[in-house]
């Protein structure tokens, strides 16, 4: 007896998934295309940028090349927030571990481990907060961030994009915003107190300057004169 054969899926049905077939590849070429053109241009605004705009803190921002950033601003935030950033592929998978451990331990002070790589993933291209759909795409496109675009556009990008105050985005309108100079004047003073607001730039000001921006950025001058003798620091220090 002859086997019947499968009857085929209806016409409309093909269509549907024939349509989000296209859509899905359109989606993935625009966002490649996007990732590449930030190798070379700066990104026009972020979520979280918009966010504070719509939100009533305004946006003083000022893109500035790496050239333009004073050394101590760029060490002061690796030996702030990834004392291993020349080394690591995106992600510090030391510290995922241990930070992992401590949240286990006290899910009521919860300790984040995100690299440089993954803040400006996390910034440039997607929204804040804790779901598994966001920790999934800040995967993606740290990877990708650091294929395409290597560790000098990536600390570059980051210290143009990060906010450093209520409405301050960037080490240029940090500077401006705290010190009246350019972000190429800082001292390593400056540049580790505004590392050390990092955290929470809201809560932990500059100006006025919080009590724990005091003793952290005390720390991050330490930890700054530790990195000193490191050969890939200085590097991309230049």
């Amino acid at each position: 007896m002859a086997k019947q054969k499968k009857a085929a899926a209806p016409k409309s049905r093909r269509s549907f998934w024939g349509w989000v077939k296209r859509v899905v590849i359109t989606l993935f070429i625009v966002q490649l295309v996007y990732i590449v053109a930030l190798r070379w241009i700066d990104p026009p605004i972020t979520l979280t940028q918009l966010g504070s705009l719509l939100g009533g803190d305004g946006l003083k921002r000022d893109y500035v090349d790496g050239s333009e950033i004073s050394p101590n601003m760029k060490l002061a935030v690796m030996a702030s927030e990834d004392q291993v950033f020349p080394d690591h592929g995106g992600f510090d998978w030391k510290s995922i571990s241990k930070a992992r451990k401590h949240n286990e331990k006290k899910p009521q002070r919860v300790r984040g481990a995100s690299t440089i790589s993954q803040q400006t993933a996390k910034n440039v291209f997607l929204w804040q907060g804790r779901s598994w759909v966001r920790k999934g795409l800040e995967v993606y496109f740290t990877k990708m961030i650091e294929w395409i675009w290597g560790k000098e556009r990536i600390l570059e990008v980051y210290l143009n994009v990060i906010e450093m105050g209520r409405g301050v985005y960037g080490a240029e309108a940090a500077a401006q915003a705290y010190f009246k100079k350019p972000a190429s004047k800082l001292t390593r003073r400056e540049a580790a107190m505004i590392a050390a607001s990092l955290p929470n730039p809201k809560k932990f000001t500059v100006k006025p300057l919080h009590p724990q921006v005091l003793r952290r950025s005390a720390w991050v001058q330490r930890q700054m004169a530790a990195l000193d003798g490191d050969a890939d620091i200085q590097k991309l220090l230049q």
